[in-house]
């Protein structure tokens, strides 16, 4: 996959549910290293949603981190409702930013490359690839059930299983055991340390994470099906 002036647009939430449904965390610094290997990458967009009405948020150290190594972080705030049935559920995405976006840098990149497996994308990949951009999706086919939607696939003009990248971009594990130990011994000041220093390279990242779809899991991500 080569190109002279890259793009990258990656979908957080979407990019996260893949990994851990392969078992792994992304390195966010590996993954910008091996695109900057392979082209000029002009930006590397970042989207994710933030919950309304958090004193704190716990997303906060893994954007930071990212804002200060190389990425332009886009951000919503989440609105969280009760439906008719009582279930608590979230309203926000960022599609049409993601998707203005694209359009707008599609004169200036040769190639974009899409973290998603959402359909909804599809539009979004024909429109880019009559301005003459090729476009490389990555998702999975290997999760069950698979996290990219058939016709995403089929629209992009090249196709990356995240299990073909693992080894270049995944977290150590050894790095996740250390943190897991820090966690259970006591910190002082952990709230203020992790916001100044973004959590050592956004280690809360799994925090956040968790948190997140724990509350929030009646939201689709994939809608591969």
């Amino acid at each position: 996959m080569r190109a002279n002036k890259l793009g990258l647009f990656i979908d957080g939430i979407n990019l996260h549910a893949t990994a851990r449904s392969l078992g792994f965390d992304i390195d966010f610094k590996r993954l910008l290293a091996e695109f900057c290997g392979r082209g000029t990458l002009l930006r590397a967009f970042y989207y994710t949603t933030i919950l309304e009405d958090q004193e704190y948020s716990s997303v906060r150290p893994l954007i930071d981190w990212l804002g200060y190594n190389g990425y332009t972080v886009v951000t919503k705030t989440m609105r969280e409702f009760i439906d008719t049935d009582g279930r608590r559920k979230v309203k926000g995405n960022l599609d049409i930013e993601l998707t203005v976006h694209a359009m707008e840098f599609a004169r200036h990149i040769d190639q974009m490359v899409l973290f998603s497996g959402d359909r909804d994308f599809r539009s979004l990949v024909q429109a880019v690839q009559r301005r003459g951009v090729r476009v490389t999706v990555i998702s999975t086919i290997a999760s069950q059930p698979q996290m990219i939607a058939d016709e995403l696939r089929r629209q992009a003009d090249d196709f990356i299983d995240l299990t073909e990248m693992r080894s270049r971009i995944a977290r150590d594990s050894h790095e996740r055991h250390s943190r897991a130990e820090s966690r259970d011994r006591p910190q002082f000041s952990a709230r203020a340390a992790g916001s100044a220093a973004g959590e050592q390279q956004f280690g809360s990242q799994r925090h956040f994470y968790s948190a997140r779809h724990s509350d929030t899991q009646d939201t689709p991500v994939g809608d591969a099906d």
